[in-house]
C-alpha cells in the first residue's frame, strides 16, 4: 500500500473532483488542459473563482464539476476546507465532516484522501464496492455485505483497518478459485 503525500488539501481534492466517474486517460487530460488555463504549475483557488465558466468548461470540465470547484475553491478561501497543517490534528470524523461540506465530495472520496494520502491506518470504507466484495470473496459469503455488517466486523481489525480494506481491494484481483481452501 502506497502513500501518496499530499501538499495541499485544494489541489489534491480539484484533482480528485476531476477525476471522478472519468477514465484515467481523459481525466488526465482534462486535469492537465485546467492547469494549463492559468499558466502555473499548480491550481490556486483563486484562479478557479476568477476563471470563466466558458474557459473551464473549454477545458473539458462537465457542469456539475465546474460547480463542484467553485464551490471547493470558496470553501478552500473561507476556511471550510483545512489546511493541511489543521488537517494533521484533525481526527478522520472532523475531516469527513468539514469535507463533506463541498460540493462533489463525498464520504467515500475523504476516505480514500483519509488512506491514501494521510496515511491514517484506521479507516474502513464501508461503501466502497471492492472492500464489500473483497470480504465477501475472502469469507466465502453467497450474497455481498452490508455496509453495517462489515462496519461491525470490521471492528476486530481495530486500529488497522486501513490495511484490512487494502487486503479486501486485492482480493478482488485474486483468481476465483485461489480463495476456495
Amino acid at each position: 500500500m502506497q502513500i501518496r503525500r499530499m501538499h495541499n488539501p485544494f489541489e489534491t481534492l480539484a484533482r480528485n473532483i476531476i477525476y471522478q466517474q472519468l477514465h484515467g486517460n481523459a481525466a488526465a487530460a482534462i486535469h492537465g488542459r485546467v492547469i494549463a488555463l492559468f499558466g502555473k504549475k499548480n491550481l490556486h483557488p483563486q484562479d478557479i473563482l476568477d476563471a470563466s465558466e466558458e474557459s473551464l468548461r473549454g477545458a473539458g470540465l462537465s457542469g456539475s464539476k465546474l460547480l463542484a470547484l467553485k464551490d471547493l475553491a470558496a470553501k478552500t478561501l473561507d476556511g471550510t476546507v483545512p489546511t493541511l497543517a489543521r488537517l494533521r490534528r484533525m481526527s478522520d470524523e472532523e475531516i469527513i465532516e468539514h469535507l463533506t461540506e463541498v460540493r462533489g465530495i463525498g464520504r467515500w472520496t475523504v476516505e480514500m484522501l483519509l488512506i491514501f494520502r494521510l496515511g491514517r491506518p484506521d479507516v474502513l470504507p464501508v461503501g466502497d464496492f471492492a472492500v464489500r466484495k473483497g470480504f465477501t470473496l475472502v469469507y466465502g459469503l453467497k450474497e455481498m455485505v452490508k455496509p453495517k455488517e462489515l462496519l461491525s466486523y470490521g471492528e476486530r481489525w481495530h486500529p488497522y483497518r486501513s490495511v484490512a480494506s487494502w487486503y479486501m481491494w486485492r482480493a478482488t484481483e485474486l483468481p476465483a478459485n485461489s480463495l476456495s481452501t
